[in-house]
């Protein structure tokens, strides 16, 4: 009799106790996030779905209330996110001042969800708010931004360190945030699919300096690169688009829009890898303007 009751046993136990952890161990633990499941190519760091280094870099399913709301690459040792990534569903303006740690990072048995760091620790694998003090010139910037959530929950998740990274105040509210509006421009107007539904896949990354630290701690990066795919209904057809650029205050007004191809050959990133995504065409075509500069809005 109790032989028959132990597996029964056992699978009760294992109902009760939760099984969906934040940072897990492989991309594949957290690929709903990526177009076909499938996650970027960044040289180095995550190649074919493989991590290199996996003591340094810790994917983490970005988790607030028990849902999984996006996913990053962390880098323990720079103390700043490789890139974040998630589906585009529609999304709002607005902005939520508290910021958040990752918990796990610190200790794994821990609490899965995002949770406000203590204003003095110095924590060991994840930037916390003491990190980000007398910022000077720099402010933390989102790498995937909250306009591009619609749920006021989903949008409170993005502000967390693990998805932040210094960046240049003429850099962040300038160029990077002109992009960021037109991209939104795309896929809010030419990103329904054929159920009639917003659907587009984005992913934001840092490319990290050689030698330049905020405080000391946490990596200054020298380039910041976004790309997005989805399918339109409206123009029978994929469309992708990619862009970066220096994180300086000097630089041009906007960002020109590149093909994934042009981000592949100058940054060695493939964002989409065996997707349908073009690598050779981008969507300028769909700008109010005849430019390759992405404006903070698109044809309508």
């Amino acid at each position: 009799m109790m032989q028959h009751l132990l597996p029964l046993a056992t699978l009760l136990l294992l109902s009760i106790v939760p099984t969906e952890t934040e940072v897990v161990a492989s991309v594949a633990q957290c690929n709903e996030f990526f177009l076909a499941q499938t996650p970027p190519n960044i040289p180095g760091i995550l190649e074919v779905g493989n991590i290199n280094d996996q003591n340094r870099y810790k994917v983490i399913c970005q988790t607030l209330r028990d849902i999984r709301r996006f996913v990053t690459l962390y880098d323990t040792q720079n103390r700043i996110p490789v890139f974040s990534a998630a589906e585009y569903s529609g999304g709002s303006e607005g902005r939520e001042p508290l910021w958040k740690i990752e918990p796990q990072l610190e200790n794994p048995t821990g609490d899965a969800n995002m949770t406000p760091p203590e204003k003095n620790i110095i924590y060991t694998h994840q930037a916390g708010i003491i990190d980000y003090s007398n910022l000077g010139q720099f402010e933390k910037g989102h790498l995937f931004p909250s306009s591009y959530r619609s749920d006021e929950v989903d949008k409170r998740s993005t502000f967390t360190l693990t998805n932040a990274v210094p960046q240049r105040k003429l850099f962040n509210n300038g160029r990077w945030n002109s992009m960021e509006r037109c991209v939104k421009c795309i896929l809010e107007n030419y990103c329904i699919n054929n159920n009639n539904q917003r659907e587009g896949f984005v992913v934001i990354g840092a490319q990290p300096s050689s030698r330049f630290f905020l405080n000391n701690r946490i990596n200054i990066p020298s380039v910041l690169w976004s790309a997005f795919c989805c399918y339109s209904q409206s123009q029978n057809s994929w469309l992708a688009s990619a862009h970066w650029g220096e994180n300086t205050d000097l630089g041009p007004k906007y960002l020109e829009t590149m093909t994934l191809g042009e981000l592949r050959t100058e940054l060695g990133i493939e964002a989409f890898p065996g997707t349908q995504c073009p690598n050779d065409e981008s969507v300028t075509q769909l700008y109010s303007e005849p430019a390759s500069l992405c404006h903070s809005h698109c044809r309508q």
